[in-house]
């Protein structure tokens, strides 16, 4: 069995189609169709059935997925092993949008001098979703809010920084905080999300009361419709705000206690101990 044909059975199941598992692989589609279908025949199952453009992976493909993510792993850390270093590999690393725009930057550069045979594969998402692929090891490691919830013992968690609740305005706005937010529109930091319930807790605390025109999970979609002058919002100040939004003022509330952790979580047991490593103390110089 051909590990690239399980490579691209995996690009399959985490893009949801041929189509993007074969832009990901720098294949034509009919290639990975061809692929896939080899293992089929080699394993004697279906698996996936094709829906539309997408293709969803059947009961037996589920199966063998963990063991087939563990065979690609072990493939790819030969190459760290032959590496005295090991600073030779692939990492998947999972970021939230602030963390793309504020801390990535420095660490791709950081990478291509220090450890130029790294690959560093980067996938955005919210901190939830993040975590859930982190869980299923897809990911070896993400860069999101501190759960609200306690870690399992297999995950390593440090701290990499704080980010300070800021209320943002359009600069044309002279009202201050709280007549801001009751005068509105309020744009809601989404308070199903981790980090949202900081701006609830917030305006529970100061007993301000919203009507909010719309809830985001996107901090820098926020940011571009103050700066547009639609609302007012309160959100994490993170490094990069201002580069998104010029015509937006920034005010501190208490920023000893509102504030939202940013955290990189990585299994205990992985593959690629060196490279985790490597990359801890990238960020933490980073952060630091």
């Amino acid at each position: 069995m051909d590990v690239r044909f399980l490579k691209s059975l995996l690009a399959v199941i985490d893009k949801g189609s041929i189509a993007d598992a074969a832009r990901l692989e720098n294949l034509t589609s009919s290639a990975v169709s061809q692929r896939i279908q080899a293992l089929e025949r080699e394993l004697g199952v279906t698996l996936f059935s094709r829906i539309g453009n997408t293709a969803k992976p059947t009961e037996s493909c589920m199966r063998l997925v963990p063991r087939a993510r563990k065979i690609v792993q072990e493939i790819q850390a030969l190459r760290t092993d032959l590496d005295p270093l090991g600073l030779t590999g692939e990492l998947r690393i999972g970021a939230i949008s602030t963390a793309l725009t504020g801390l990535i930057p420095q660490l791709l550069k950081k990478l291509m001098t220090q450890a130029p045979d790294v690959k560093l594969s980067i996938v955005p998402g919210t901190s939830a979703s993040l975590y859930e692929r982190l869980m299923a090891e897809e990911l070896d490691a993400v860069i999101v809010v501190n759960p609200p919830f306690d870690t399992p013992k297999m995950m390593k968690k440090i701290t990499l920084y704080a980010e300070p609740l800021v209320f943002i305005k359009p600069k044309s706005l002279s009202l201050p905080i709280k007549q801001a937010i009751q005068a509105g529109p309020y744009i809601q930091y989404d308070p199903n999300s981790w980090g949202g319930r900081l701006a609830i807790e917030y305006l529970h605390d100061q007993h301000i009361a919203v009507e909010p025109l719309c809830d985001l999970d996107g901090l820098e979609a926020i940011a571009v419709l103050v700066s547009e002058d639609v609302g007012v919002s309160l959100i994490p100040y993170w490094k990069g705000l201002e580069k998104i939004a010029n015509n937006i003022a920034i005010n501190h509330v208490d920023i000893r206690k509102y504030q939202r952790e940013v955290v990189l979580l990585y299994p205990v047991q992985t593959v690629n101990t060196s490279l985790i490593n490597f990359l801890v103390n990238l960020l933490q110089s980073e952060s630091g």
